[in-house]
């Protein structure tokens, strides 16, 4: 795939791309205000609960007693720890995408979150195959975030790498703004965009890297975001 031709920056400006290794500039958190009356799910490992009730959603019966709780309502997803996996909540994110009426993502450091499509794999291929410009997606791996769109990648400073290396071990996520909205300049009518977290990724670290689609407080570059999940296993 040819690499997508964005202006890099200025050279020697500290968000560029001549090092990786640079400290990270800051980043403020932004996103939508928690939404009001929204059933509260919150995530740990392969377990869910919603008040004083947990599932696991891997088992056929739980998975059709969370399906009941969640029919047609709004949720708001939550995250207990930093070590749950987007493999572990497949079964979740399943019942959610065919039951749940809208599905929020809660943000683990700030009071704010994104309302998101969610989308199998099945279904992302569908939404690749779909005639429209752009199809932006962030491709969210251990080394950072590759930005990808229907005519190439944007390039990193390793040709081989990611467009958005991490930093010392830390999402960039002031330059996935930057280069978010400038992607966004010329793909101007492109107005959803799907993050696809590697199934390894942490939860927590994909609502942080939603973070980075907002350029203000409820100032979203996009209309809709879409999060990319594994099938869960028959």
């Amino acid at each position: 795939m040819p690499a997508l031709a964005v202006d890099a920056g200025v050279p020697g400006d500290a968000g560029g791309w001549a090092d990786a290794n640079v400290t990270l500039l800051p980043a403020p958190v932004f996103g939508e205000p928690l939404p009001d009356d929204l059933l509260r799910l919150e995530l740990s490992g392969d377990q869910v609960r919603l008040g004083a009730e947990r599932f696991t959603p891997s088992r056929a019966q739980d998975a059709g007693r969370l399906a009941e709780r969640v029919k047609g309502r709004d949720v708001l997803v939550a995250v207990a720890d930093e070590d749950t996996f987007l493999a572990q909540a497949s079964d979740a994110l399943a019942v959610l995408r065919a039951q749940a009426a809208e599905v929020w993502l809660q943000h683990p450091d700030a009071p704010v979150a994104y309302r998101l499509v969610l989308r199998d794999e099945q279904g992302f291929r569908a939404w690749l195959e779909e005639v429209a410009p752009g199809k932006l997606r962030i491709i969210q791996r251990a080394d950072g975030f590759e930005l990808t769109s229907s005519v190439g990648k944007l390039p990193g400073p390793d040709r081989n790498g990611p467009s958005v290396p991490v930093r010392g071990g830390r999402q960039d996520i002031a330059t996935l703004r930057r280069e978010l909205a400038r992607l966004k300049t010329r793909f101007t009518t492109s107005d959803d965009l799907c993050i696809v977290p590697s199934f390894g990724t942490e939860v927590v670290q994909v609502a942080r890297a939603l973070g980075g689609t907002y350029v203000a407080p409820e100032e979203g570059l996009f209309d809709t975001l879409c999060l990319v999940y594994p099938t869960p296993r028959p």
